[in-house]
């Protein structure tokens, strides 16, 4: 479909690397209602292909000359006007199956609730400058960014994450505002151990988020930012769930924190937790009616959602996460489901049975490990999979062993497996 034949309500999927002018179009899109998918541009084309199956894209991204049509196409006003939805962003979910995250279009007023809620938070100002560690195709730098835009400032892209390079950028542009994960801290501080700690005395508010960080990153964190400017929050591509001063850490070590403002928590017997929400924070997985219903319940305070995470609320409400869904590996931040690398690996001759876990790893969080059953060796393995995954989410490791360890109803024991297979 050409870029004019875009309406209210079609999707466009963005498959470009993030840069200002993406930013400007995704806003652009949304504030005249059209639904922007972002997505990892290093997708190969087994994946993209299976990811639009599931979206139905009005249109394809996938240059940076698009991109500019686009965005000469929008009227100028736009690219600051208020959203009139979320971006529909991928996540693949438990079942290794991708899922759209769907907010509708939202009503003038629930369009100006959902921007103030994030205004108010994080306090977004003209002053602001964001500075994007992530790539754009996430939804937390995503978020920032849009959120620091639409106030008034500006944002600086510096490009693909790089210690030197985001250093320099700390020293040329003196942002106020950063989001991160544990992963860039680890690079960032063992950068600066070597070249010294630039003057980070603009930063009024970084916030990390996406794995656990480890305790002595979080105190270096503290220690080196200004007082009162450094965050954790905990949340998913479907909503947010909590936010935590690391003041508050510091008091309640191990917590991400209390819900935000609107919200309420709870964790039912099995541990899970469940968020209510307001209503224009609420979603549907994009025409999949049954995925939507399994994560959503009615509550005596409203309908809540959960993604399957466990964990446990103390007396003052505070979350403490005791694991993040069971088969979900979080590396470098980024959400990597076992199911969805198993079932392309599972298709190079070979491999008769295969399970896919993370391992503790000192600079990624968790590195993404395979254990195979079958006669392909790790060279084939490695070569099958820098055709058809990402990069995030092939197999750091391959470890052969002659059968999977599952449960009497056949469920592979992947932390039997952390522990016990060898490389």
């Amino acid at each position: 479909m050409d870029e004019a034949e875009l309406h209210e309500g079609s999707r466009v999927a963005l498959l470009v690397p993030g840069s200002p002018a993406y930013v400007d179009l995704v806003m652009g899109l949304l504030a005249t209602g059209v639904f922007p998918v972002p997505l990892d541009p290093r997708l190969t084309a087994a994946e993209r292909e299976r990811i639009l199956a599931d979206v139905r894209p009005h249109l394809v991204v996938d240059d940076e000359a698009q991109v500019a049509r686009l965005l000469a196409q929008l009227p100028a006003e736009t690219r600051r006007a208020l959203p009139r939805a979320r971006p529909m962003h991928v996540t693949s979910g438990t079942t290794g199956t991708p899922k759209g995250v769907h907010s509708g279009l939202l009503a003038d007023d629930a369009a100006a609730a959902l921007l103030a809620e994030e205004r108010d938070l994080w306090g977004f100002a003209a002053d602001d400058v964001n500075l994007v560690l992530s790539p754009l195709y996430h939804s937390a730098p995503l978020r920032f960014a849009m959120g620091t835009l639409l106030a008034g400032g500006r944002i600086v892209v510096p490009g693909p994450f790089d210690p030197e390079r985001i250093t320099q950028a700390i020293d040329d542009e003196r942002p106020t505002t950063m989001f991160c994960v544990p992963a860039h801290l680890q690079r960032l501080f063992a950068h600066w151990d070597r070249v010294g700690v630039p003057d980070l005395s603009s930063f009024r508010m970084v916030a990390h988020a996406g794995a656990p960080c480890p305790p002595a990153v979080k105190h270096r964190l503290i220690e080196i930012f200004p007082p009162g400017s450094t965050w954790e929050f905990y949340g998913s591509t479907e909503g947010q769930f909590t936010a935590c001063r690391s003041e508050e850490w510091l008091e309640h070590p191990g917590t991400v924190g209390r819900a935000r403002p609107g919200r309420t928590l709870s964790v039912d017997d099995d541990g899970q937790i469940w968020c209510v929400v307001p209503a224009h924070a609420r979603f549907t997985y994009f025409a999949s009616p049954e995925k939507t219903a399994q994560a959503w319940r009615e509550t005596p305070e409203g309908p809540a959602f959960s993604v399957g995470d466990l964990g446990r609320l103390d007396d003052e409400g505070y979350l403490y996460l005791d694991g993040r869904r069971e088969d979900l590996v979080i590396t470098g931040g980024v959400n990597v489901y076992p199911t969805e690398v198993e079932n392309t690996l599972r298709e190079l001759e070979g491999v008769d049975d295969i399970a896919v876990f993370g391992v503790p790893d000192d600079q990624w969080g968790q590195r993404v490990v395979a254990a195979v059953v079958g006669t392909a060796t790790a060279a084939d393995l490695d070569a099958f999979a820098r055709q058809r995954l990402a990069p995030p989410k092939r197999p750091k490791d391959y470890r052969f062993v002659p059968e999977l360890p599952r449960t009497l109803t056949g469920k592979v024991r992947r932390q039997e497996l952390s522990r016990t297979s060898s490389p």
